[in-house]
């Protein structure tokens, strides 16, 4: 029984890390980290920046994972974690928006001439498949 527990922690660990770490490179590969830098004008403690952007999503996944309550402290937190919240899904969109730019590129460099449409329209398609097999089966609760 100890060996199964063991087994399934080392599995599960190693599993949320990858994933983690592959939500971290796609972020930074998208250019969310230098662009929330550079506008915040801390060029000189990049590392730094870097390093809070990392804990925070460490952070806010463990509260997601074991429940954690916050000591919400009324309007002032929530307004401060709305913001905070608000501003890095913008820059997360708006760097998206740049890497959809990107694909016609991708596309001509690769000579991948036609079906480009179909290949994004596919991919909305699973995704949208994937989230209604998630909700219909009662994995979100």
């Amino acid at each position: 029984m100890f060996l199964r527990h063991a087994f399934l922690f080392i599995t599960g660990i190693s599993a949320g890390g990858i994933v983690a770490a592959g939500i971290f490179a796609f972020l930074a590969v998208i250019g969310i980290f230098p662009r929330l830098i550079d506008f915040t004008g801390e060029r000189s403690h990049i590392l730094l920046c870097e390093t809070m952007m990392i804990l925070g999503g460490a952070w806010g996944c463990v509260i997601d994972l074991y429940e954690i309550p916050l000591l919400t402290g009324g309007s002032i937190f929530l307004a401060v974690m709305g913001s905070a919240i608000g501003i890095f899904v913008g820059a997360l969109v708006m760097s998206l928006s740049e890497t959809l730019k990107a694909f016609p590129v991708f596309s001509r460099r690769v000579k991948f001439g036609t079906g480009l449409q179909y290949t994004i329209t596919s991919m909305a398609v699973g995704k949208c498949i994937g989230s209604l097999i998630y909700f219909i089966y009662g994995f979100a609760d």
